[in-house]
């Protein structure tokens, strides 16, 4: 009869954190990798009285208490196909598989189905917050089926971040829910990335400041409203000194940044349900252009643009950008939630989106005092169509519009690419009712293909006979 709380498969960086954090935490933890000598360096660098190496499968297995429980932190994809097709073999009813990796959320319900079908209970749990949050407490999304939570629930809720005492770990919903849930976070961090950088080309090229200058300003932003691991981070980035050079790091290091893909899916995910989240796509699309960086440093040589212009006054410019930020930074959560709150339509999940923010404050890449804002948003309203119609936010809006407003316009007079900010402003404006030209679309549609339009003056579709062209 097996004895071990839990089984962590894969203990690479991520699978070696969690199950280090679980055996802080009193559980005994039971630990397998396909490759011998990654066990081997585990044991040897971090040994702990809690863990015990495996590197047969089926003992691994087998020194498991029941219900057993199996966590696998190993590359998305076929390998974890691999992976569960050998543990059916060695499983039990009633057994549970957790896949904390970035899995895709329709494999994560295919599989889901597959193994409900032999008894085995599966969940796609999603987790972030890099090395650091897996070791010490990271924000947990498990999906699966609610009643066989309960089994798993004391280990996920020991180990997650806590916010307030309450750990950053809830249910999130059935088959896919948590993965998708991952997906949506992770194309957040996207969009909120995008916009802190193009605060830094702002300010370092309207306004003139320093890198030393900018640690200070963003670790001012820190102490207010901005306050997150992201702007933390950043104020700390700009002060790093560089290995071998003089000055700062940040100056040496290549201009283009590589991207996993669950932005990418978070996108293609928006098209199929016909949401907007045109901030995490602009996010997506600035990292791979910047990838091509020789075709870039031809465009630079062959193509004109404006010299920025320079800031009149340095410290409204900076409030300005800030201003902008914060604007900037509601559009991008409420597209985010606004996918979920779909989602959870269209998937019958039932999304608690406050919890979901409440789980967002701690632990993961996301972690900001905002949060809390938009917790309570969803606690007061938990119909709640859209993030910006909420008071507090419909009000911030009000006030910081202006500086998304004239930073976007001074970084266009400036040619600075600012895909993100003005994506922004273009989703608030067409959000709030701006005229969008799309009658004139729906004239061309049925112009050209009779595909019918709507009337302002009465109910129906019709087709007008628009003539023939020479």
């Amino acid at each position: 009869m097996g004895t071990f709380d839990i089984g962590m498969i894969g203990l690479a960086v991520m699978g070696r954190s969690l199950a280090l954090n679980m055996a802080d935490k009193g559980f005994r933890v039971a630990g397998y990798n396909r490759s011998r000598e990654v066990t081997e360096a585990m044991v040897k660098e971090y040994p702990h009285d809690n863990f015990t190496p495996f590197y047969d499968l089926r003992e691994f297995v087998e020194a498991l208490a029941r219900p057993r429980k199996v966590m696998l932190m190993i590359k998305a994809g076929r390998a974890v196909d691999a992976v569960i097709g050998q543990l059916t073999e060695l499983l039990e009813e009633g057994d549970i598989i957790l896949d904390g990796g970035n899995s895709f959320f329709e494999d994560t319900r295919r599989r889901y189905e597959a193994l409900k079908e032999k008894g085995i209970r599966y969940f796609g749990v999603g987790i972030s917050g890099g090395e650091e949050g897996a070791r010490r407490g990271p924000s947990i999304m498990p999906g699966g089926e609610k009643e066989a939570y309960e089994q798993i629930r004391p280990v996920l809720e020991k180990i997650a971040a806590y916010a307030e005492g309450e750990p950053c770990c809830t249910y999130i919903g059935p088959d896919g829910a948590g993965h998708y849930v991952k997906m949506v976070h992770n194309g957040i961090e996207y969009a909120d990335m995008q916009l802190i950088a193009e605060a830094y080309i702002l300010l370092k090229s309207v306004a003139g400041y320093t890198n030393a200058e900018l640690g200070d300003i963003f670790e001012e932003w820190n102490q207010g409203e901005l306050k997150s691991y992201l702007i933390g981070i950043t104020a700390d980035i700009f002060r790093e000194k560089d290995d071998f050079e003089a000055g700062e790091l940040l100056d040496y290091i290549v201009d283009s940044a590589a991207q996993k893909g669950t932005g990418r899916w978070a996108s293609i995910e928006s098209m199929k349900q016909g949401v907007d989240i045109s901030m995490i796509t602009a996010a997506c699309n600035a990292r791979i252009l910047s990838n091509h960086t020789e075709m870039r440093k031809k465009a630079a040589g062959l193509l004109s643009g404006p010299e920025p212009v320079k800031a009149e006054n340095r410290e409204l410019f900076k409030n300005q950008v800030r201003d902008a930020l914060y604007a900037a930074k509601i559009a991008a959560y409420a597209q985010g939630f606004d996918l979920m709150r779909d989602a959870s339509k269209e998937y019958g999940w039932n999304l608690d989106l406050g919890k979901i923010a409440s789980i967002f404050r701690a632990g993961c890449i996301i972690q900001a005092v905002f949060l809390n804002d938009i917790t309570e948003a969803y606690r007061k309203n938990p119909e709640l169509d859209n993030l910006m119609l909420d008071e507090f936010f419909r009000s911030r809006l009000e006030e910081c519009q202006g500086g998304l407003r004239h930073a976007a316009a001074e970084g266009i007079r400036s040619g600075l690419p600012l895909p993100a900010m003005t994506e922004a402003l273009s989703y608030f404006d067409t959000f709030r009712g701006g005229y969008t030209g799309a009658n004139l679309i729906q004239a061309q549609r049925d112009c050209f293909g009779a595909h019918k339009f709507e009337r302002t003056d009465r109910e129906g579709t019709f087709h007008h006979d628009w003539g023939k062209r020479n």
